[in-house]
């Protein structure tokens, strides 16, 4: 193991960057669909001894000796969201003659971006650099910050962020609940690095001491958690999840819009198996294929589809008119529908996909002959604010449009505390990937974290109903025409909220930081 570290270490220019690509890139297979998480004690233990070989010239000042550093972690960045992120390109190729020049932008453009997180997670890391533990406990706090990070900075987008791959099962899901998923990123680093401690036995006792615990702890929880009583369900409410995989490059043709509509209304009118009717019918992301408010006839003909109580939840494009000589805003929403036919209540999409439904620099962008990806009359708008939206029953559920699901700080919503969390999402623009499955996986943690059951609506897939821990009651899988009714589960008492997950996350860099410091410091002093 000695030797193995020592010429990992000592790798340069060309060869290092490779083995640090590949290093990350082999990490991806600890995220959905493959979960294989004990992969990540590969991936960091190299990234380990990479960084212990990225000393920079001493007299270049403190950048030139971060340097090496930085390239490390940009390079094994690179690999890892390249590797988990290169299913973007097939939504270009829905109109390829129009957006398939971007493919390069988006397979590698947005890899190169995010991988400057990791590179500044392994600079900040290498900053505080010992021999012992101590190095551990820097590169965790470094990437529990670089996750942090990813959430907010150029509008956000904290996908497949490090802790999802310890998190394959809902058994190590719980652990969420308590410290969120970017304190799991930084433990999870933590624990997945201690194995680099054999090649030096530097701290490798305290090093797996500490592992061992924090595994037992997660496992021990979890178990705990999934071995108390079921939640049970909503008395006679069953949700019926309707998924009519309608193929990209046919959901705005004006030709198949009356079909489209038709296969909705009548997987929606089908007897339940349960044998009691549904009382809330989920449709995806922009399932309905015009505007709703601009023709009556199709609330009409949801009307006369609904039975007596039945209440239609539905993504759908909202058109507001403005002031006269203006363009209306266009919306992407989620409506509720009574048995009437009448629009009930009515949610907006805060957080907007970059280049997908509106344009950064619209002026400058559209006079160089750039547009959205999504087939709209023009950009969408944000919605204002996150409210819990009502239903029958005295129900209120919290509205999630497509990928605002993966920020786990958009949880937070005006009104009355929600019972269920509605996604719904249109994942058919990355076709067969591990995108939907990933997408998949972080909407689950939304509901451990939040302790409320998850109704998830996708267009072709993966739609499911999940309790408040995050266990799969019942769903359809990719590509599957049909619906399935489930009795709605109970939510559970929250272990924790955004605000305590937030402070167990800072007291977890806190504690990290102190440990690299201290190690810094004696080791410092006795080189000295």
């Amino acid at each position: 193991m000695e030797r193995l570290a020592g010429k990992i270490m000592l790798l340069w220019g060309a060869r290092r960057w490779a083995v640090s690509f590949l290093a990350g890139a082999l990490g991806v297979l600890s995220q959905p669909p493959f979960d294989f998480f004990a992969v990540l004690f590969v991936s960091f233990t190299v990234l380990v001894w990479l960084l212990d070989g990225a000393s920079g010239n001493a007299e270049a000042g403190i950048l030139g000796r971060l340097r090496p550093a930085f390239w490390t972690g940009w390079w094994f960045g690179f690999g890892y969201f390249t590797g988990g992120l290169w299913w973007l390109g097939n939504a270009l190729l829905i109109e390829a003659e129009e957006f398939a020049w971007a493919l390069p932008l988006a397979v590698f453009g947005l890899p190169a971006l995010l991988a400057l997180f990791y590179g500044l997670a392994t600079a900040f890391a290498r900053a505080l650099w010992s021999d012992g533990l101590g190095r551990i406990c820097a590169l965790a706090c470094g990437f529990g910050l670089a996750e942090w990070l990813r959430s907010f900075v150029l509008t956000g987008f904290p996908w497949n962020a490090i802790g999802y791959g310890a998190m394959p099962v809902p058994l190590m899901m719980q652990s969420s609940a308590l410290i969120g998923i970017f304190g799991m990123s930084a433990l999870a680093v933590f624990v997945f690095s201690v194995p680099a401690l054999i090649a030096t036995r530097r701290g490798l006792a305290p090093g797996l001491v500490i592992a061992v615990l924090l595994l037992t702890a997660h496992l021990g929880f979890g178990y705990w958690r999934l071995s108390g009583p079921l939640p049970g369900a909503e008395d006679d409410i069953i949700v019926r999840i309707v998924q009519p995989s309608v193929d990209q490059s046919k959901k705005w043709d004006d030709g198949e819009r009356k079909q489209i509509f038709e296969t909705l209304l009548s997987l929606t009118a089908r007897p339940s198996d349960t044998g009691v009717q549904p009382t809330y019918i989920i449709w995806p992301e922009t399932s309905v294929p015009f505007l709703l408010t601009s023709n009556p006839a199709a609330l009409t003909m949801i009307g006369q589809t609904l039975t007596e109580g039945q209440t239609l939840i539905t993504g759908a494009v909202r058109e507001e008119s403005v002031q006269a000589g203006q363009a209306p805003r266009y919306y992407n929403s989620i409506f509720v529908i009574d048995d009437k036919g009448q629009i009930a209540a009515a949610a907006d999409k805060l957080h907007l996909v970059p280049f997908g439904e509106y344009l950064p620099f619209a002026s400058l962008l559209k006079s160089a002959g750039l547009d959205t990806i999504a087939n709209t009359p023009g950009s969408f708008s944000a919605g204002s604010r996150r409210y819990t939206v009502p239903v029958q029953e005295n129900k209120y559920f919290l509205p999630m449009v497509c990928y605002e699901v993966i920020f786990p700080a958009k949880m937070a919503a005006e009104g009355p505390p929600a019972d269920f969390i509605v996604n719904v999402t249109n994942d058919a623009w990355y076709g067969n990937t591990p995108g939907p499955y990933q997408h998949f996986r972080q909407a689950q943690l939304r509901a451990v974290e939040a302790g409320i059951p998850l109704v998830r609506a996708a267009n072709n897939g993966i739609s499911a109903v999940t309790d408040a821990r995050g266990r799969v009651l019942s769903g359809l899988s990719q590509n599957v025409i049909g619906y399935v009714d489930v009795k709605l589960p109970k939510k559970i008492h929250a272990v924790g909220s955004n605000w305590s997950a937030n402070l167990a996350f800072w007291l977890i860099i806190a504690l990290l930081l102190i440990g690299a410091t201290v190690s810094r410091y004696s080791f410092i002093r006795t080189s000295n």
